[in-house]
């Protein structure tokens, strides 16, 4: 399960403290695992000194005879069984073995670099009572390139993501499967290749490592990165479509957004104001032609809009991953005396709302720009442009099927976009009697992404088509940022006078769509 993301090319060290990891923060350590110390992680001596002060917590509370779930109690259902004190550490080893049923594809490697990281940074909140020694091994396997073998599906996303983080434990103590240096192999091999000790895990560590909402944050970070890059991308390829169509940009106008203050659609007017300043392709006031279609004139409606949940959804997340989400949790009383609280802040509900959100969000902006194609393509609406925007059409197919492509993306994001969190299941004999599935609302997002970037790419490739028909026999300049956008798309994919195989060029855009190449290539004209 891919991010699509590209390599690094600086190197950088990121300091957890469990309280500032950004999504920047996740992509940096999640894009560099073939070549992990091109980022390396470090904990921050703050977070060091909340570390050992909880584990002296734990140690305290068994000592007492302190009734703790979790460590001095079986788990779930099996909450009010009491475990010896001799049996405590092989509780938490059993707890790891048991829970290892992930099933499906495996995580990638970078999204498996980014769980660890974010699990990380939830320890060092120092809440959870997990030995120093045990957040180390993890952050050198890291550093090390020891990617645990983490099946995609297995999650109901309340008590955390059990099943997936138990398959990176698995690891840690010698176990289960990993990826080094790109090859799979048993856990134990992986760790002595990179110098590493196996753990054994002692009281409450294997609860504080697998209780919580890495998984699905991990992957829903991957996805947020990707909708930012396509809401700049989406503006583009609209600004492209365009000036295909010879729309007018007076829908874009200043006055039309303050009028109607959200923020983002007010920024998206803007940014296509940008990106068509100098057109000679647009056209200006026609008594026979007032206005646009909606996939036109309302791009800062629907663009802003997506926009607006990208952002919500983005903080949301960070805080999430910013957030002590295993349990129980550990503080001290008014006397300074260590307890330990039972809570549900493992509970995945906020991630799984945005998600879902932010899939639906993505859907609506795969759905407008398959509008636009189908535009583009059609002789009845695409303003004098050839059917299909090939010559000799009968003969070439020309346009035809890239929208089929780009019809069934958008169709199948509809399905992908039913809201997983309105769909619980209960677990643990009905203890667990309600549930988030937030990491399947975060693969459902990061897929449809996926999807809306094929749209995009569609997008980009027919209206470069279109513009390269309104260009001949005249000399018409482009905007200042589409006419970039145009010059970076033709270096990939040429002008097509007759039908050829496709696919390659549609594969092509997209890889520099979800690179942030083609945004990047057009924020540089925007500046300069």
């Amino acid at each position: 399960m891919s991010g699509e993301i590209p390599a690094p090319s600086v190197r950088q060290v990121i300091r957890l403290d469990g309280e500032s990891l950004s999504i920047p923060d996740v992509i940096a350590v999640a894009r560099s695992w073939a070549i992990p110390e091109m980022v390396t992680v470090e904990l921050d001596p703050s977070a060091r000194e909340r570390v050992i002060r909880s584990r002296r917590q734990v140690e305290e509370l068994v000592n007492s005879g302190a009734v703790v779930y979790g460590v001095t109690t079986g788990f779930g259902s099996f909450r009010d069984r009491i475990i010896p004190a001799d049996q405590v550490a092989q509780l938490q080893r059993n707890l790891i073995v048991s829970h290892s049923v992930g099933v499906g594809e495996p995580l990638d490697p970078g999204m498996v670099r980014a769980l660890m990281l974010i699990r990380v940074n939830a320890l060092a909140k120092g809440c959870s009572g997990a030995r120093l020694e045990v957040i180390e091994t993890l952050i050198e396997m890291i550093n090390r390139g020891v990617y645990p073998l983490i099946p995609c599906k297995g999650s109901v996303g309340a008590s955390g993501d059990l099943a997936p983080l138990a398959h990176m434990v698995l690891v840690m103590i010698g176990e289960g499967e990993a990826i080094r240096n790109g090859q799979q192999m048993s856990g134990s091999n992986a760790m002595r290749q990179a110098g590493l000790q196996p753990l054994a895990l002692d009281v409450k560590e294997g609860l504080a490592l697998i209780n919580g909402t890495s998984a699905m944050t991990a992957i829903a970070a991957m996805a947020l990165h990707q909708a930012r890059l396509l809401t700049q991308i989406a503006d583009v390829a609209g600004a492209l479509s365009l000036e295909a169509l010879n729309g007018t940009r007076d829908a874009f106008d200043e006055r039309i957004h303050q009028a109607r203050p959200h923020p983002q659609q007010a920024a998206c007017a803007a940014h296509l104001r940008a990106l068509l300043e100098g057109s000679q392709l647009t056209r200006s006031f026609d008594p026979s032609r007032v206005q646009d279609a909606y996939s036109l004139r309302c791009m800062p409606q629907v663009h802003g809009a997506v926009r607006e949940a990208v952002e919500y959804a983005r903080q949301v997340v960070e805080r999430e991953m910013n957030s002590a989400v295993d349990n129980p949790l550990l503080f001290e009383d008014e006397e300074g005396k260590p307890v330990a609280l039972s809570g549900g802040n493992f509970h995945g509900e906020p991630v799984a709302l945005v998600m879902d959100h932010l899939k639906n969000a993505l859907a609506e902006l795969g759905n407008i720009s398959e509008r636009r194609i189908a535009r583009l393509i059609d002789p009845s609406l695409n303003e004098g442009l050839p059917a299909f925007l090939v010559k000799e059409g009968g003969l070439n197919s020309g346009f035809m099927l890239p929208q089929y492509t780009a019809a069934a993306l958008a169709s199948e994001n509809k399905v992908l976009a039913h809201p997983a969190s309105v769909d619980t299941i209960p677990t643990s004999a009905n203890m667990e009697d309600h549930v988030s599935m937030g990491t399947i609302a975060a693969r459902q997002a990061l897929e449809i992404a996926g999807n809306v970037a094929s749209i995009l790419a569609v997008e980009l490739i027919t209206a470069a088509q279109g513009i390269n028909f309104r260009l001949e026999g005249g000399e018409k300049r482009l905007g200042k940022g589409t006419e970039a956008a145009f010059k970076t798309i033709r270096r990939y994919v040429p002008f097509l006078e007759t039908d050829t195989t496709m696919y390659p060029y549609i594969q092509a855009v997209q890889a520099i769509v979800t690179s942030g190449e083609l945004a990047g290539k057009v924020q540089e004209a925007l500046a300069g």
